[in-house]
């Protein structure tokens, strides 16, 4: 049973990191970077190691989330031109 579950479980960090470098918008992008940081700190937490899922839910899905949140957020109330496309 184990076995499956670390097989989902790494089968779901590639698809999500996979995800979030074909997402299309900055929003989408965002929240699939947040999803991507929760699947790694389950991933350290089944590693056995409680510190680094510690850490990588503190900065990846925490702080550095928040702040790319604020940033889409922020340039979304701007209400400046939009740019011709997200990615060339």
């Amino acid at each position: 049973m184990t076995t499956a579950l670390d097989l989902l479980l790494a089968a779901a960090v590639l698809v999500a990191a996979v995800a979030t470098l074909l997402a299309r918008g900055r929003t989408a992008g965002v929240m699939l970077f947040l999803v991507l940081g929760l699947l790694l700190t389950l991933v350290w937490g089944r590693l056995g190691a409680p510190d680094v899922a510690l850490a990588e839910a503190a900065i990846a899905s925490g702080a550095t989330g928040a702040l790319l949140v604020s940033a889409v957020t922020a340039r979304g109330r701007a209400g400046g031109p939009a740019p011709a496309a997200d990615r060339p």
